[in-house]
């Protein structure tokens, strides 16, 4: 990027400027000291010689304030008038901890190192960062290599990527050595490595570091209540968005896997999140209008588009940028009603199993079932938008759209939901059927069904949970789904997670690949719970378009004690903070705005008085939840809630754990005398050197095997020994996944059962060839497709290995690859 000559000098300036107040700001609060690792180009522009893309950081300064719970290592540095049209900027990291392969083979001093021997350095940045790797040095020799990676093993990707080992010689410019993987250089990086495989002579470094991109966007929005860690999420969702605002649209990964490109589904709860966050709505507008001739060949991204329309109208009252696009909407909208009762291929409606693990199977029931009450839901909403357009024609024609096909959807076919269909019922309309009601107390008060595997489908989930009035539960499913994220180390939200793999996995770890290919940990789709706490827990949502009015209402519990934080509005910022152990709360309201309805939380007391800028309020509408205030024009209010007695506690019984059907596995490496007699006493299914040479003993209590997915491998120079299932001297055969192709990191078996005979399977896992391989394995109800065990990860299986569990019914099993070459399933005998 260039800017006229004449700029160059205050730039220049300015950024000397703001690197002195950084250090001054370091020294002022130790609280920041994450500061220290924070530093202009300028104080490395002596010594670099690499051209960058972007200017450093200006327009700003860096504030004092600290925020404790952010992962964003610049969360300090505001602009002064940041707009859409912005080219990025950056700004360099230094590590926070280097780890030497061989102590003494380097010699690590302040920001210098001096090799002289070969082995590796290990560089933590601290957080995932949007970036690339440079370091200086005037006597680099011999062979040496740069990885990174966003978790703590050098990252590998699939086949399409510019560089899928993200492995590579460093590019020389001058002094300057800088890893270059893809056109674009950015990747995702926590972790850096420095390789040395050779050299002649000693030779040193200095200033490795992380050159970091970031889009201008200050956080105007905040959350934080007496949870620290759903203050983490809060900030760690936010995080996720902001790495990912790229030049003209918001992106929706980091890492460079050949897919790198804007998605309009998941743009959805990405704008949502930034908007909460950063009030950046001239961006978001950038990219409803960069992805409106888009909709990636999925039928559902195509009604995610206009919910992110109408999401955006509700949220700014942009009344000229819908019109604008009314008729993009409606010829989306009119092809959802066209198609409805005969849907087309629908490509994608997420990675969870039930809903077709992607690309596999995504027209089951269960996608289609979602997808038809996705259409009544956007049709609704768009036909709400048009009325308070004043198109009351229009607004009639989508809301006889969505009549007509609730009408159709009768609650017969209601019964068989799952969790994500049930969901969408929820998000469409208020449904008290009771049909319905006994579907969300079966789903959502299942701690392990009520899980999605994506972060994506996780926000619908919750917005159907708190819609039928199952908070307390969607609070829990937060702390699972984006809370076991952070607890696995991550400072950035994941494509896919489970819970069970902080039990199957070292923290910050290479994540468990599957149907969507190599794992994204930082994947912005998965950032709607940053808006869903903003909505639904500190409660501010828009009644009337662009916040001209609005409602609060917390939502506290005997856990929650209290919540404040800001919402971002056209108008200026909402601020709101309740307290119910104080009874302390503050309200300030922009000018132009009313507060229809404030929600003063009773929190399971009673109230007894109420003061509003100290002046008595007479309670004159309340509920079992709340005291009412109503219609408070625009200032700021304090208001003292006085509470009584506790009313008497509500007895919950109910158990809201989270447990598995299978849960008992067994993992051997050295049984001994014949394996195929002692484990496959019933059958087995053994790999062949092709599907033709696969064999096949059925149990009398099976009625098919089905695999999927996979190809059969054989190693010619590796033999079966005597005591394995495969026949001994035989060339060793495996089902293996089609790695490094996009997508095929994962196979699955399915066995079907007559009945519910208990028998004992055991999966035989081979490494013939000794490079390593790391694989995991699911187990689902071969009918529901419920995950039915936590995830079991298999590593260090080079001398054969074998996972035995006991199962009652149908199952699917699900080889997913970790490291390593493809995952290698020998066989299954069953016992």
């Amino acid at each position: 990027m260039s800017r006229p000559d004449k700029h160059q000098f205050r730039l220049k300036l300015e950024s000397i400027i703001m690197y002195i107040r950084v250090q001054i700001l370091v020294r002022m609060n130790a609280l920041n000291r994450l500061l220290v690792f924070v530093l202009c180009l300028c104080s490395l522009q002596g010594k670099s010689q690499a051209k960058e893309p972007y200017l450093p950081l200006y327009g700003g300064e860096f504030k004092s304030k600290s925020v404790q719970n952010s992962p964003d290592p610049i969360i300090h540095y505001q602009w002064k008038n940041p707009r859409a049209d912005d080219s990025l900027q950056i700004y360099t990291l230094l590590p926070r901890q280097i780890t030497p392969s061989r102590s003494n083979a380097f010699r690590i001093k302040d920001s210098g190192i001096t090799v002289s021997g070969t082995g590796d350095l290990q560089f933590d940045f601290g957080q995932v960062n949007a970036g690339w790797i440079e370091f200086d040095s005037d006597d680099l020799n011999g062979d040496v290599q740069v990885s990174l990676s966003e978790y703590n093993e050098p990252a590998i990707l699939n086949a399409g990527a510019q560089h899928p080992v993200k492995t590579l010689k460093p590019a020389r410019y001058g002094n300057t050595y800088r890893l270059e993987l893809n056109q674009q250089l950015y990747e995702g990086v926590r972790f850096a490595w420095l390789h040395v495989k050779s050299l002649s002579k000693p030779w040193s470094l200095t200033n490795f570091r992380l050159i970091c991109q970031t889009k201008p966007v200050n956080y105007l929005g905040s959350f934080s209540c007496n949870d620290t860690l759903l203050n983490r999420i809060w900030y760690t969702g936010a995080y996720t968005v902001k790495l990912n605002l790229l030049q003209d649209y918001l992106g929706a990964i980091l890492m460079e896997r050949s897919d790198r490109h804007s998605w309009t589904g998941d743009a959805y709860p990405s704008q949502a999140a930034s908007m909460a966050a950063f009030g950046n709505f001239d961006f978001v507008k950038k990219n409803i209008a960069f992805t409106a001739p888009q909709d990636n060949g999925i039928a559902a991204y195509s009604m995610y588009w206009v919910l992110g329309l109408v999401d955006y109208f509700r949220y700014t009252g942009d009344a000229d940028f819908f019109k604008a696009y009314l008729d993009n909407a409606a010829k989306r909208l009119d092809a959802a009603y066209a198609h409805f009762d005969k849907l087309p291929n629908l490509a994608f409606m997420g990675w969870d199993e039930r809903l077709g693990a992607g690309f596999e199977r995504p027209n089951l029931p269960e996608s289609e079932r979602a997808y038809r009450w996705l259409c009544v839901n956007a049709w609704s909403k768009f036909s709400e938008c048009l009325s308070v357009l004043g198109n009351q024609t229009l607004a009639e024609k989508y809301r006889q759209y969505a009549a007509a096909k609730k009408k159709q959807l009768s609650n017969d076919q209601l019964s068989g939901y799952g969790v994500h269909a049930l969901a969408e019922v929820f998000n469409a309309e208020p449904n008290s059927s009771e049909t319905v009601l006994k579907l969300a107390s079966k789903w959502f008060t299942d701690r392990n069904a009520r899980l999605s595997y994506s972060p994506f489908n996780q926000y619908f989930i919750l917005q159907g949970m708190a819609r039928a009035g199952y908070m307390r539960e969607a609070l829990t499913t937060v702390r699972d789904q984006w809370g076991g994220q952070i607890r696995y180390g991550g400072t950035t939200f994941f494509e896919v997670f489970r819970p069970s793999w902080n039990d199957a996995l070292a923290p910050n770890s290479a994540p468990i690949n599957n149907q969507c290919g190599y794992t994204s940990l930082t994947h912005p789709w998965g950032a709607g719970v940053t808006r869903w706490l903003s909505d639904e827990i500190l409660g501010v949502r828009p009644v009337s378009a662009g916040f001209k009015i609005f409602s609060i209402m917390p939502f506290l519990n005997e856990s929650l004690t209290w919540v404040k934080g800001d919402v971002p509005t056209p108008s200026g910022i909402i601020s709101a903070s309740f307290n119910s152990v104080t009874g302390d709360c503050e309200v300030q309201i922009p000018k132009g705005t009313t507060a229809a309805k404030i929600g003063l939380p009773k929190n399971g007391k009673s109230i007894n008085r109420i003061t509003l800028n100290d002046r008595p309020v007479k309670i004159t509408s309340e509920d079992a939840r709340y005291a009412y205030l109503s219609d408070l024009s625009a200032g700021s209010y304090h208001i003292k809630i006085t509470y009584g007695k506790s009313a008497p506690a509500v007895s919950n019984t109910g158990k809201d754990e989270l447990t598995y059907a299978l849960a008992r596995f067994t993992v051997d490496s050295t049984i001994g005398g014949n394996r195929k007699t002692r484990l496959g006493k019933d059958g087995y299914f053994l790999a062949g050197r092709s599907t033709n040479e696969n064999t096949l003993k059925k149990p009398a209590y099976i009625d098919s095997i089905r695999i999927d997915r996979a190809i059969n491998q054989t190693w010619a120079d590796q033999h079966s020994d005597e005591n394995s299932p495969q026949s001994a001297g035989t060339n060793a055969s495996a089902f293996v996944t089609q790695d490094p192709k996009p997508t095929l990191q994962t196979f699955t078996l399915d066995i079907f059962q007559h009945d519910s005979t208990a028998y004992e399977l055991t999966l035989h896992f081979v490494d013939p060839d000794r490079k390593g391989r790391r694989s995991a394995i699911e187990v689902f109800d071969a009918h529901t497709l419920e995950l039915l065990a936590p995830v079991q990860v298999i590593g260090n299986y080079q001398n054969g290995k074998y996972l035995r569990f006991k199962v009652d019914r149908s199952i699917r099993i699900r080889v997913n690859h970790v490291r390593g070459p493809n995952a290698a399933l020998a066989g299954i005998l069953f016992n």
